[in-house]
């Protein structure tokens, strides 16, 4: 019976340490998902950009997107959560860039040099949108047709020149 009774306070002190760390672990998260400041910030195109995608400065992660919006206009909105102790200049620029040819996208910061600084509710002024992988490899590939064409005509020229000069 008395190896019972320890059993019990065995697993009541080793659930009472899970229900513990559980709740430090819960409301961490919960003081980190709710500090930061929420700007937002007006695009054309935010191709490949969800929910969650890292905000950077420096190459450093500062942030996160929490929402995308569609507007009336059809300007796509992209709100971003900044960590709370960066301060974001109000002329900081915001460009969405891709991680290498075949990498994810990311929302990246460019601060400038106001010493009035972004609050909740604030929107960047200066945008760059999402470059498409697809169009940019479309048009290296007309480059290249287009300079492979000029290449066969100069190489024609030639030839005609070579077979004058001989004749």
């Amino acid at each position: 019976m008395a190896e019972d009774s320890r059993n019990i306070l065995i697993g009541a002190v080793t659930l009472a340490v899970l229900l513990t760390g559980g709740v430090f672990s819960f409301s961490s998260s919960a003081v980190n998902t709710s500090a930061g400041v929420f700007v937002t910030a007006q695009f054309n195109r935010i191709d490949g950009l969800d929910a969650g995608t890292e905000v950077r400065m420096g190459g450093i992660k500062i942030g996160e997107v929490t929402a995308l919006d569609l507007k009336k206009d059809y300007s796509a909105e992209a709100t971003l959560k900044i960590e709370a102790n960066i301060p974001i200049p109000t002329d900081t620029s915001v460009a969405i860039h891709t991680g290498g040819i075949f990498g994810g996208k990311y929302v990246t910061l460019e601060p400038g040099a106001e010493e009035e600084y972004m609050e909740t509710g604030d929107s960047f002024e200066v945008t760059q949108d999402s470059v498409d992988v697809q169009d940019l490899l479309d048009l290296i590939i007309g480059q290249a047709k287009s300079n492979q064409a000029k290449v066969k005509k100069k190489l024609e020229e030639l030839k005609k020149l070579q077979a004058g000069s001989r004749g």
